[in-house]
């Protein structure tokens, strides 16, 4: 199985703002971090390379991010042992602080590539139901992870 993964969050100004161009500047240099790390299959984007121009929620300040990685070592090594860190560190600077859990993960066949129709339903999901094998953070594959060893022991 693959690992599916939707980020989302609510600019806290409009994209042209240039209290978010730092941000807005790096999306290529990041995606293409992305796309060269071990283990990364695919993400959403539009005709300019990146995501921002999609509406996948109702307030068109909230951006999204979905991609597919083989594994979740794959993504934690993206998010955590790249450039990446750096930004994602720098999120308040251009992002709200959001009520609701604003990140989600659920197994995929290979070859499926989700919808942010789909996306956006495993979120609400894992709001409405909290975390499962359906919709879920990265606390319930540690605690997969500790089940299985257990398991194994």
């Amino acid at each position: 199985m693959h690992l599916a993964q939707l980020n989302v969050g609510k600019l806290r100004y409009n994209q042209d703002d240039p209290r978010v161009a730092d941000f807005m500047s790096n999306l290529d240099r990041i995606n293409a971090v992305a796309e060269r790390t071990p283990g990364f299959v695919w993400r959403l984007q539009d005709e300019s390379g990146n995501a921002t121009s999609i509406v996948a929620f109702d307030d068109p300040k909230l951006l999204v991010n979905l991609s597919v990685w083989e594994n979740p070592q794959a993504l934690e090594q993206f998010v955590w042992q790249t450039v990446h860190k750096q930004f994602y560190v720098r999120r308040g600077e251009w992002f709200e602080v959001m009520d609701k859990m604003h990140f989600v993960m659920w197994w995929i066949e290979p070859g499926h590539l989700p919808t942010t129709v789909e996306a956006r339903e495993r979120l609400e999901h894992l709001w409405a139901h909290g975390t499962s094998d359906y919709a879920f953070g990265w606390e319930h594959l540690q605690n997969v992870e500790l089940w299985k060893q257990a398991r194994c022991a």
